[in-house]
Protein backbone atom coordinates (compact mmCIF):
# COMPACT_ATOMS: atom_id res chain seq x y z
CA UNK A 1 0.00 0.00 0.00
CA UNK A 2 1.17 3.15 -0.80
CA UNK A 3 2.06 5.70 2.13
CA UNK A 4 0.74 9.31 3.07
CA UNK A 5 -1.68 11.04 4.15
CA UNK A 6 -5.06 12.47 2.29
CA UNK A 7 -6.63 15.44 2.13
CA UNK A 8 -10.49 14.41 2.29
CA UNK A 9 -12.29 17.66 2.28
CA UNK A 10 -9.67 19.94 4.09
CA UNK A 11 -8.63 16.75 6.82
CA UNK A 12 -5.54 14.23 6.64
CA UNK A 13 -6.58 11.37 6.59
CA UNK A 14 -5.29 7.75 5.75
CA UNK A 15 -7.52 7.15 2.84
CA UNK A 16 -8.74 9.09 0.35
CA UNK A 17 -11.79 8.85 1.57
CA UNK A 18 -13.86 8.39 4.73
CA UNK A 19 -16.55 5.98 5.21
CA UNK A 20 -19.95 7.80 7.24
CA UNK A 21 -21.77 4.90 7.37
CA UNK A 22 -23.28 1.64 6.00
CA UNK A 23 -25.82 2.60 3.46
CA UNK A 24 -27.17 -0.83 2.17
CA UNK A 25 -26.77 -4.37 1.92
CA UNK A 26 -28.21 -7.48 -0.20
CA UNK A 27 -28.62 -11.39 0.00
CA UNK A 28 -28.87 -13.65 -2.67
CA UNK A 29 -32.26 -15.72 -1.49
CA UNK A 30 -32.51 -19.39 -2.88
CA UNK A 31 -36.34 -19.33 -1.09
CA UNK A 32 -37.19 -16.05 -2.99
CA UNK A 33 -40.49 -15.42 -2.96
CA UNK A 34 -40.68 -16.57 0.80
CA UNK A 35 -38.15 -13.89 1.18
CA UNK A 36 -39.37 -11.28 -0.53
CA UNK A 37 -42.31 -11.91 1.77
CA UNK A 38 -40.36 -12.13 5.35
CA UNK A 39 -38.15 -8.73 4.32
CA UNK A 40 -41.40 -6.80 2.97
CA UNK A 41 -44.53 -8.10 4.59
CA UNK A 42 -42.73 -9.18 8.04
CA UNK A 43 -39.84 -6.91 8.62
CA UNK A 44 -41.48 -3.86 6.33
CA UNK A 45 -38.77 -3.47 3.69
CA UNK A 46 -40.87 -1.35 1.08
CA UNK A 47 -39.68 -2.34 -2.88
CA UNK A 48 -38.67 0.80 -4.57
CA UNK A 49 -37.80 -0.77 -7.96
CA UNK A 50 -37.54 -4.83 -9.40
CA UNK A 51 -35.36 -6.07 -12.16
CA UNK A 52 -35.71 -8.68 -13.93
CA UNK A 53 -33.23 -11.24 -14.13
CA UNK A 54 -34.88 -13.68 -16.86
CA UNK A 55 -34.23 -10.80 -19.16
CA UNK A 56 -30.54 -11.51 -19.48
CA UNK A 57 -30.95 -15.17 -19.73
CA UNK A 58 -29.76 -16.46 -23.39
CA UNK A 59 -33.09 -18.34 -24.04
CA UNK A 60 -36.08 -18.98 -21.55
CA UNK A 61 -35.16 -22.41 -20.77
CA UNK A 62 -31.88 -21.40 -18.62
CA UNK A 63 -34.15 -19.95 -16.16
CA UNK A 64 -37.11 -22.00 -16.21
CA UNK A 65 -38.43 -23.39 -13.25
CA UNK A 66 -35.44 -21.70 -11.02
CA UNK A 67 -38.76 -19.59 -9.20
CA UNK A 68 -38.91 -16.15 -9.18
CA UNK A 69 -36.47 -14.42 -11.35
CA UNK A 70 -36.85 -10.92 -10.04
CA UNK A 71 -34.84 -9.10 -7.72
CA UNK A 72 -36.39 -6.29 -5.14
CA UNK A 73 -34.92 -3.11 -4.23
CA UNK A 74 -36.55 -2.07 -1.16
CA UNK A 75 -36.20 0.53 1.77
CA UNK A 76 -36.97 1.24 4.80
CA UNK A 77 -36.72 5.62 4.04
CA UNK A 78 -35.75 7.71 1.44
CA UNK A 79 -32.86 6.03 0.23
CA UNK A 80 -33.63 4.51 -2.75
CA UNK A 81 -32.63 1.18 -1.30
CA UNK A 82 -31.16 -0.31 1.93
CA UNK A 83 -32.24 -4.19 1.30
CA UNK A 84 -31.55 -5.77 -2.20
CA UNK A 85 -32.90 -9.15 -2.80
CA UNK A 86 -31.78 -11.26 -5.62
CA UNK A 87 -32.92 -14.95 -6.87
CA UNK A 88 -29.78 -16.88 -6.22
CA UNK A 89 -30.97 -20.16 -8.42
CA UNK A 90 -31.20 -17.76 -11.25
CA UNK A 91 -27.89 -15.96 -10.48
CA UNK A 92 -26.20 -18.99 -10.47
CA UNK A 93 -27.80 -20.49 -13.88
CA UNK A 94 -26.83 -16.88 -15.56
CA UNK A 95 -23.10 -17.57 -14.80
CA UNK A 96 -23.19 -15.27 -11.77
CA UNK A 97 -22.43 -17.08 -8.45
CA UNK A 98 -20.31 -15.76 -5.70
CA UNK A 99 -17.61 -18.10 -4.46
CA UNK A 100 -19.06 -20.43 -2.10
CA UNK A 101 -20.69 -19.50 1.46
CA UNK A 102 -21.45 -15.67 0.12
CA UNK A 103 -24.51 -15.44 -0.14
CA UNK A 104 -24.12 -11.15 0.29
CA UNK A 105 -24.40 -9.73 -3.25
CA UNK A 106 -23.52 -6.33 -1.50
CA UNK A 107 -22.39 -4.60 1.60
CA UNK A 108 -22.25 -0.83 0.52
CA UNK A 109 -20.53 2.01 2.33
CA UNK A 110 -21.30 5.42 2.03
CA UNK A 111 -18.49 8.39 1.65
CA UNK A 112 -19.57 11.71 1.21
CA UNK A 113 -18.64 12.85 -1.53
CA UNK A 114 -18.23 11.90 -5.30
CA UNK A 115 -14.87 13.37 -5.30
CA UNK A 116 -13.93 10.74 -2.73
CA UNK A 117 -15.30 7.96 -4.49
CA UNK A 118 -13.05 9.17 -7.90
CA UNK A 119 -10.24 9.55 -5.55
CA UNK A 120 -10.90 5.89 -4.76
CA UNK A 121 -10.60 4.37 -7.87
CA UNK A 122 -7.75 5.87 -8.31
CA UNK A 123 -6.21 5.09 -4.87
CA UNK A 124 -6.99 1.36 -5.53
CA UNK A 125 -5.36 1.12 -9.09
CA UNK A 126 -2.28 2.66 -7.91
CA UNK A 127 -2.17 0.08 -5.28
CA UNK A 128 -3.09 -2.72 -7.71
CA UNK A 129 -6.24 -3.10 -5.45
CA UNK A 130 -8.72 -5.00 -7.84
CA UNK A 131 -12.35 -3.24 -8.18
CA UNK A 132 -15.06 -5.31 -10.00
CA UNK A 133 -16.67 -1.89 -11.75
CA UNK A 134 -17.39 1.13 -11.11
CA UNK A 135 -19.29 3.95 -12.30
CA UNK A 136 -23.18 4.20 -11.72
CA UNK A 137 -25.91 1.79 -11.45
CA UNK A 138 -29.58 2.16 -11.94
CA UNK A 139 -32.22 1.50 -10.28
CA UNK A 140 -30.50 4.00 -7.50
CA UNK A 141 -28.25 6.13 -9.11
CA UNK A 142 -25.35 6.26 -6.74
CA UNK A 143 -22.19 7.07 -8.04
CA UNK A 144 -19.34 3.72 -6.96
CA UNK A 145 -17.01 1.60 -6.85
CA UNK A 146 -16.92 -2.58 -6.22
CA UNK A 147 -13.89 -4.55 -4.14
CA UNK A 148 -13.91 -8.14 -2.70
CA UNK A 149 -12.50 -9.06 0.42
CA UNK A 150 -10.74 -11.99 1.20
CA UNK A 151 -13.49 -13.86 1.61
CA UNK A 152 -15.09 -12.77 -1.30
CA UNK A 153 -18.00 -10.36 -0.01
CA UNK A 154 -18.59 -7.12 -2.13
CA UNK A 155 -18.12 -4.34 -0.88
CA UNK A 156 -19.33 -1.02 -2.19
CA UNK A 157 -18.39 2.75 -2.02
CA UNK A 158 -20.50 4.98 -3.13
CA UNK A 159 -22.25 9.00 -2.91
CA UNK A 160 -25.17 10.19 -3.62
CA UNK A 161 -28.41 7.51 -3.85
CA UNK A 162 -31.75 8.45 -4.75
CA UNK A 163 -33.86 9.76 -2.59
CA UNK A 164 -37.87 8.63 -2.59
CA UNK A 165 -40.19 11.33 -1.60
CA UNK A 166 -43.30 12.16 -0.05
CA UNK A 167 -45.80 10.66 -3.29
CA UNK A 168 -42.88 7.01 -2.90
CA UNK A 169 -42.36 7.03 -6.76
CA UNK A 170 -38.65 6.13 -7.05
CA UNK A 171 -36.83 7.52 -10.66
CA UNK A 172 -38.61 6.67 -14.10
CA UNK A 173 -36.81 3.91 -15.71
CA UNK A 174 -36.77 6.37 -18.99
CA UNK A 175 -34.42 8.57 -16.59
CA UNK A 176 -31.67 5.78 -16.63
CA UNK A 177 -29.69 7.46 -19.44
CA UNK A 178 -27.92 8.53 -16.69
CA UNK A 179 -26.02 5.20 -15.87
CA UNK A 180 -22.34 4.98 -16.19
CA UNK A 181 -20.37 1.42 -16.76
CA UNK A 182 -17.12 3.26 -15.68
CA UNK A 183 -15.80 6.25 -13.70
CA UNK A 184 -17.10 9.22 -14.97
CA UNK A 185 -15.22 12.69 -15.57
CA UNK A 186 -15.58 15.05 -12.67
CA UNK A 187 -17.81 17.37 -12.61
CA UNK A 188 -20.85 15.78 -13.40
CA UNK A 189 -24.25 17.60 -13.21
CA UNK A 190 -26.60 17.70 -10.01
CA UNK A 191 -29.41 15.93 -9.11
CA UNK A 192 -31.44 18.83 -9.18
CA UNK A 193 -30.68 19.57 -13.07
CA UNK A 194 -31.56 15.58 -14.12
CA UNK A 195 -35.02 16.56 -12.45
CA UNK A 196 -35.21 19.61 -14.46
CA UNK A 197 -33.74 18.02 -18.14
CA UNK A 198 -36.59 15.20 -17.66
CA UNK A 199 -39.54 17.04 -16.26
CA UNK A 200 -42.60 17.63 -18.36
CA UNK A 201 -42.25 20.94 -19.14
CA UNK A 202 -38.62 20.31 -20.51
CA UNK A 203 -36.95 18.83 -23.47
CA UNK A 204 -37.74 15.16 -22.48
CA UNK A 205 -41.09 15.19 -21.34
CA UNK A 206 -40.73 12.29 -18.76
CA UNK A 207 -43.67 11.76 -16.20
CA UNK A 208 -41.92 12.09 -12.95
CA UNK A 209 -44.47 9.92 -11.29
CA UNK A 210 -44.07 7.14 -13.39
CA UNK A 211 -41.74 5.21 -11.59
CA UNK A 212 -42.29 1.55 -8.76
CA UNK A 213 -44.44 2.58 -5.83
CA UNK A 214 -44.68 0.25 -2.83
CA UNK A 215 -48.29 -0.77 -1.83
CA UNK A 216 -47.94 -2.73 1.54
CA UNK A 217 -49.52 -6.08 1.96
CA UNK A 218 -50.59 -5.83 5.16
CA UNK A 219 -53.24 -3.04 6.39
CA UNK A 220 -52.08 -0.25 8.95
CA UNK A 221 -53.62 -1.09 12.16
CA UNK A 222 -51.12 -0.91 14.36
CA UNK A 223 -50.74 2.07 16.82
CA UNK A 224 -46.94 2.98 16.71
CA UNK A 225 -46.07 5.84 19.02
CA UNK A 226 -49.23 7.53 17.34
CA UNK A 227 -49.08 6.79 14.00
CA UNK A 228 -50.84 4.28 12.18
CA UNK A 229 -48.76 0.96 10.70
CA UNK A 230 -48.86 -2.50 9.11
CA UNK A 231 -46.69 -3.49 11.93
CA UNK A 232 -45.50 -2.48 15.59
CA UNK A 233 -42.65 -1.27 15.23
CA UNK A 234 -40.46 1.07 12.60
CA UNK A 235 -36.85 0.45 11.12
CA UNK A 236 -34.71 3.18 12.01
CA UNK A 237 -31.05 2.09 10.71
CA UNK A 238 -29.36 -0.79 9.29
CA UNK A 239 -26.63 -2.57 10.51
CA UNK A 240 -24.41 -3.70 12.10
CA UNK A 241 -22.90 -6.12 9.84
CA UNK A 242 -21.58 -9.69 11.36
CA UNK A 243 -19.01 -11.72 8.91
CA UNK A 244 -17.56 -14.82 9.27
CA UNK A 245 -13.90 -14.42 8.32
CA UNK A 246 -11.57 -17.74 7.14
CA UNK A 247 -8.36 -15.82 7.53
CA UNK A 248 -9.03 -12.94 10.34
CA UNK A 249 -5.75 -11.34 10.09
CA UNK A 250 -6.42 -10.45 5.89
CA UNK A 251 -9.69 -9.59 6.65
CA UNK A 252 -8.64 -7.38 9.58
CA UNK A 253 -6.29 -5.74 7.06
CA UNK A 254 -8.75 -5.25 4.02
CA UNK A 255 -11.29 -3.43 6.57
CA UNK A 256 -8.76 -1.05 8.56
CA UNK A 257 -6.14 0.16 5.51
CA UNK A 258 -7.83 -0.16 2.79
CA UNK A 259 -11.30 0.88 4.00
CA UNK A 260 -10.35 2.82 7.11
CA UNK A 261 -11.98 1.28 9.84
CA UNK A 262 -11.24 1.66 13.33
CA UNK A 263 -10.86 -0.96 15.72
CA UNK A 264 -13.58 -0.20 18.64
CA UNK A 265 -13.07 -3.87 20.84
CA UNK A 266 -11.45 -7.11 20.69
CA UNK A 267 -13.25 -10.08 22.47
CA UNK A 268 -12.06 -12.75 23.11
CA UNK A 269 -14.71 -15.79 23.24
CA UNK A 270 -15.00 -19.66 23.09
CA UNK A 271 -10.72 -19.45 22.50
CA UNK A 272 -11.33 -17.19 19.34
CA UNK A 273 -10.74 -13.52 19.19
CA UNK A 274 -13.43 -11.41 17.25
CA UNK A 275 -13.24 -8.16 16.26
CA UNK A 276 -15.45 -4.96 16.23
CA UNK A 277 -14.75 -1.92 13.78
CA UNK A 278 -16.65 1.50 13.18
CA UNK A 279 -16.41 4.00 11.10
CA UNK A 280 -18.82 6.95 12.71
CA UNK A 281 -19.78 7.39 16.57
CA UNK A 282 -21.68 3.84 17.07
CA UNK A 283 -19.55 1.10 18.52
CA UNK A 284 -19.55 -0.75 15.50
CA UNK A 285 -20.63 -1.16 12.13
CA UNK A 286 -18.77 -4.53 11.39
CA UNK A 287 -17.77 -7.23 13.25
CA UNK A 288 -15.09 -10.07 12.02
CA UNK A 289 -15.57 -13.49 13.66
CA UNK A 290 -13.62 -16.17 12.66
CA UNK A 291 -15.74 -19.11 10.55
CA UNK A 292 -14.57 -21.82 13.10
CA UNK A 293 -17.51 -20.72 15.45
CA UNK A 294 -20.00 -20.89 12.75
CA UNK A 295 -20.69 -24.61 13.82
CA UNK A 296 -20.31 -23.51 17.72
CA UNK A 297 -23.14 -20.56 17.40
CA UNK A 298 -25.12 -23.09 15.42
CA UNK A 299 -25.47 -21.23 12.44
CA UNK A 300 -26.45 -22.24 8.71
CA UNK A 301 -22.91 -23.33 7.38
CA UNK A 302 -24.52 -22.02 4.07
CA UNK A 303 -23.53 -18.59 4.79
CA UNK A 304 -20.59 -16.62 5.94
CA UNK A 305 -23.13 -13.72 6.57
CA UNK A 306 -23.11 -14.45 11.13
CA UNK A 307 -25.82 -11.52 11.06
CA UNK A 308 -27.29 -8.25 9.81
CA UNK A 309 -28.48 -5.57 12.42
CA UNK A 310 -31.74 -4.02 12.40
CA UNK A 311 -32.38 -0.84 14.84
CA UNK A 312 -35.90 0.06 15.79
CA UNK A 313 -37.37 3.21 17.31
CA UNK A 314 -37.42 2.13 20.80
CA UNK A 315 -37.15 -0.14 23.40
CA UNK A 316 -40.80 -1.38 23.54
CA UNK A 317 -40.77 -1.13 19.85
CA UNK A 318 -38.50 -4.13 20.48
CA UNK A 319 -40.49 -5.95 22.77
CA UNK A 320 -43.48 -6.02 20.40
CA UNK A 321 -41.18 -7.33 17.20
CA UNK A 322 -39.88 -9.99 19.68
CA UNK A 323 -44.38 -10.86 20.02
CA UNK A 324 -44.97 -9.61 16.23
CA UNK A 325 -42.59 -12.49 14.59
CA UNK A 326 -43.54 -15.45 17.57
CA UNK A 327 -47.12 -14.83 16.61
CA UNK A 328 -46.16 -15.61 13.28
CA UNK A 329 -44.09 -18.73 13.63
CA UNK A 330 -40.95 -17.43 13.20
CA UNK A 331 -37.90 -18.54 15.05
CA UNK A 332 -36.99 -15.61 17.86
CA UNK A 333 -34.02 -16.16 19.75
CA UNK A 334 -30.56 -14.98 20.66
CA UNK A 335 -28.35 -16.50 17.97
CA UNK A 336 -25.16 -13.92 18.69
CA UNK A 337 -24.67 -14.17 22.48
CA UNK A 338 -24.48 -11.04 24.18
CA UNK A 339 -20.91 -11.51 24.48
CA UNK A 340 -20.53 -11.00 20.49
CA UNK A 341 -22.47 -8.05 20.28
CA UNK A 342 -20.72 -5.45 22.98
CA UNK A 343 -22.38 -2.01 22.62
CA UNK A 344 -25.85 -3.35 22.24
CA UNK A 345 -27.49 -4.37 25.79
CA UNK A 346 -31.01 -5.64 24.47
CA UNK A 347 -30.98 -8.01 20.74
CA UNK A 348 -33.18 -10.31 19.66
CA UNK A 349 -32.53 -12.69 16.98
CA UNK A 350 -34.93 -13.76 13.75
CA UNK A 351 -34.07 -16.41 11.08
CA UNK A 352 -34.91 -15.69 7.87
CA UNK A 353 -36.37 -18.01 5.09
CA UNK A 354 -32.87 -19.08 3.82
CA UNK A 355 -31.45 -19.19 7.30
CA UNK A 356 -29.73 -16.27 7.56
CA UNK A 357 -29.81 -14.25 11.22
CA UNK A 358 -31.45 -10.98 11.49
CA UNK A 359 -30.55 -9.12 14.96
CA UNK A 360 -33.48 -6.82 16.23
CA UNK A 361 -32.06 -4.34 18.38
CA UNK A 362 -32.88 -0.63 19.86
CA UNK A 363 -29.50 0.77 20.75
CA UNK A 364 -26.01 1.23 20.13
CA UNK A 365 -23.11 2.49 22.28
CA UNK A 366 -21.84 5.45 20.92
CA UNK A 367 -18.00 6.47 21.34
CA UNK A 368 -16.67 10.20 22.41
CA UNK A 369 -14.51 11.86 21.51
CA UNK A 370 -11.54 9.82 23.26
CA UNK A 371 -12.13 7.11 21.32
CA UNK A 372 -12.47 4.79 24.16
CA UNK A 373 -15.40 2.32 24.44
CA UNK A 374 -17.80 1.92 27.64
CA UNK A 375 -15.65 -0.59 30.06
CA UNK A 376 -17.41 -3.87 30.29
CA UNK A 377 -18.52 -3.74 33.99
CA UNK A 378 -20.16 -0.37 33.10
CA UNK A 379 -22.61 -2.32 30.92
CA UNK A 380 -26.10 -3.74 31.39
CA UNK A 381 -27.00 -6.52 28.67
CA UNK A 382 -29.26 -8.57 29.53
CA UNK A 383 -30.97 -11.79 27.72
CA UNK A 384 -34.28 -12.11 26.43
CA UNK A 385 -35.78 -13.79 29.54
CA UNK A 386 -34.25 -11.11 32.12
CA UNK A 387 -35.69 -7.78 30.13
CA UNK A 388 -37.48 -5.32 31.92
CA UNK A 389 -40.60 -3.85 31.51
CA UNK A 390 -38.95 -0.54 30.69
CA UNK A 391 -35.18 0.90 30.91
CA UNK A 392 -33.72 3.26 32.91
CA UNK A 393 -32.13 6.65 30.63
CA UNK A 394 -28.65 5.89 29.94
CA UNK A 395 -25.90 8.12 27.58
CA UNK A 396 -27.06 6.04 24.68
CA UNK A 397 -30.88 5.78 24.90
CA UNK A 398 -31.90 7.97 21.40
CA UNK A 399 -28.26 8.62 20.47
CA UNK A 400 -26.62 8.38 17.21
CA UNK A 401 -27.88 9.33 13.66
CA UNK A 402 -31.24 10.19 13.84
CA UNK A 403 -34.56 8.89 11.64
CA UNK A 404 -35.45 11.36 9.21
CA UNK A 405 -38.60 11.71 7.55
CA UNK A 406 -42.17 10.45 8.52
CA UNK A 407 -42.77 6.76 9.51
CA UNK A 408 -44.80 5.61 6.64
Amino acid sequence: MAEGKFNVGGVQLDQPFKIRRLGHFGFNMTNMEEGRRFYTDLLGFKISDVMDYSKRATSPDQVAGLGDPNGYFTRYGGDHHAMVLFPKRVRDALGRAEKPGVTINQITWQVGSMREVSNAIKWFNENNIKQQRSGRDMPGSNWHTYLLDPDGHSNELYYGIEQIGWNGHSKPRSMYDRGFDKPPELPQISEYEEVEQANTKGAKGIDLTSGYRHVDNLPATCDVDGILLPRPFKIVRLGPVYLFADDMKAAETFYRQRLGFTLSEAVHWQGHRCLFFRCNTEHHSLALLPTELRATLGLSSHTKSAALGVQLANYRQLKDAVKFFQDRGCKVGEAIPLELHPGIDHAATVLDPDGHTIQLYCAMEQVGWDGKVRPKELRNAKKISEWPETLDASSDAYAGEPFLGPWG
